[in-house]
């Protein structure tokens, strides 16, 4: 399955027409599809998943046609923005103060039962 097998639209070779994405799904590329996705498909539901596929690539074509001049492209509908804070090196884990919470403690490490034999 070739890179020019995916190609939104085109014009067929042999009388012209034209073509969209939808057209162009073959068993070949449902078989390739299902091997990747590690599926083993019986004939009806490649019959299914084929029909499945071009329902979605004749929804890509319409909004392929939508007029988008002057938009710009976005990733996200929302302003994404770091919420994350900034590192800073701190006095330390706590380790010491939080072993002094633990009922037993050896070797900087809780000590607790055993639950495996």
């Amino acid at each position: 399955m070739g890179r020019r097998a995916l190609q939104r639209r085109g014009e067929c070779a042999l009388c012209g027409k034209e073509v969209t994405m939808a057209d162009r799904i073959t068993d070949d590329m449902i078989d390739y599809i299902a091997t990747l996705a590690k599926l083993e498909l019986t004939g009806d539901e490649k019959r299914q998943a084929a029909g499945d596929m071009e329902k979605m690539l004749d929804y890509i074509d319409v909004l392929g046609e939508l007029d988008t001049e002057g938009t710009e492209p976005s990733f996200h509908i929302f302003p994404v923005e770091n919420v994350f804070r900034e590192d800073e090196v701190t006095g330390g884990d706590g380790r010491e103060e939080t072993l002094r919470n633990a009922p037993c403690a050896e070797n900087h490490m809780f000590v607790v039962p055993r639950t495996v034999d």
